[in-house]
């Protein structure tokens, strides 16, 4: 997230959030921080805001009514009236409390923060931070002890990386507001307690959401669909994934069938895609245009993503950047080895 130099931190408060099943407490504290350090201000600031990707916006949900999300209501009752900060969030602290019952889910800190001054599209607007620190670090502490230095071991937070956070913008109230969400920690299905059952939101149906899940769609059926269902080798499976990035770098605007044209060649092959993406879509409770803008954030971000390095044993590494004609895959029966044969015009 960038111009988070000016943001105004104007409160904070930390309850300690631990996980009813293991008998862990909730503990909510009665007063904000001080904040009277301006360093320590500006840690915070920082640790709270680096990790966003603005590009990447949600909006809260509901089966039934967006109203009856319990933090959206939270929030929503908090920018109406400031001086329920308190209330609000020993609130949150509570659900997230009773939502904190599965065996990965770790004890830890919730940060409650208001702030002022937070960029967002071509505004500066008030923002809810909700923020949930895990994972501690040991680290070192010189100290002077008369005339000698002494060395102390103590566990603290790495301000470098929140482990859990939510940044709601005061905006699109009536859609469910605006906000960013992370999650760096208990990444697997079963686990996901902070975005699906606590913040209960889902990604904003834009340029970029589209541009982002087209492209895992592309990395999925390359690395498990094709080898599932068609005799491939890992050339070809590289060669599709660099054709479909190629088209999102090169394109201002996605189409569909010129899309699936571009990087597949044979028609079951088309058909075995076009089921995946449903598939795809469905899983994600969401559903694809046949046509949109391409967001080129989207596509840096997704592209670190994307290998293009074959690996033969641990002897050679082969990066393919294009024209898969010109690599040729065979098997020599007298050393009982595979081989590639790769074409080209002149040496770099």
């Amino acid at each position: 997230m960038t111009g988070i130099d000016k943001v105004q931190l104007q409160k904070v408060i930390v309850h300690k959030v631990g996980n009813p099943t293991r008998g862990e407490q909730l503990k909510l504290s009665e007063n904000p921080l001080t904040l009277n350090d301006e360093q320590v201000k500006q840690l915070l600031g920082k640790y709270f805001l680096q990790g966003f990707n603005d590009n990447e916006l949600y909006h809260f949900t509901h089966l039934s009514d967006v109203g009856l999300n319990e933090v959206f209501t939270y929030v929503k009752t908090f920018f109406h009236d400031t001086k329920s900060f308190l209330e609000v969030s020993a609130n949150l602290a509570r659900f997230l409390y009773s939502k904190s019952t599965h065996v990965r889910v770790k004890e830890g800190e919730l940060y409650v923060a208001l702030l002022e001054d937070v960029p967002f599209e071509n505004d500066f607007v008030s923002a809810v931070g909700i923020f949930k620190s895990e994972s501690k670090e040991s680290f070192l502490k010189v100290f002077e002890h008369g005339q000698s230095l002494e060395v102390t071991a103590e566990d603290g937070i790495n301000i470098n990386k929140v482990d859990k956070g939510c940044l709601v913008f005061k905006t699109n109230e009536a859609d469910g507001y605006a906000l960013c969400v992370l999650d760096n920690t208990n990444k697997q299905q079963d686990a996901q307690y902070w975005v699906k059952d606590f913040l209960q939101v889902e990604p904003v149906a834009n340029d970029y959401h589209f541009t982002n899940e087209y492209l895992q769609v592309v990395k999925q059926f390359a690395t498990q669909e094709m080898p599932e269902h068609f005799e491939v080798t890992k050339g070809q499976q590289i060669d599709l994934m660099q054709r479909g990035l190629e088209y999102f770098k090169e394109k201002d605007q996605f189409n569909l069938q010129e899309f699936t044209d571009t990087i597949i060649q044979y028609d079951e092959m088309k058909q075995q895609f076009a089921e995946f993406t449903d598939n795809y879509a469905r899983s994600k409770s969401m559903t694809f245009e046949n046509e949109f803008d391409i967001n080129l954030s989207a596509v840096k971000k997704q592209s670190k993503a994307f290998k293009n390095v074959l690996k033969l044993d641990k002897n050679f590494h082969i990066y393919i950047h294009g024209r898969r004609d010109l690599i040729e895959r065979g098997f020599d029966e007298q050393t009982g080895k595979h081989y590639y044969k790769l074409y080209f015009e002149e040496e770099a």
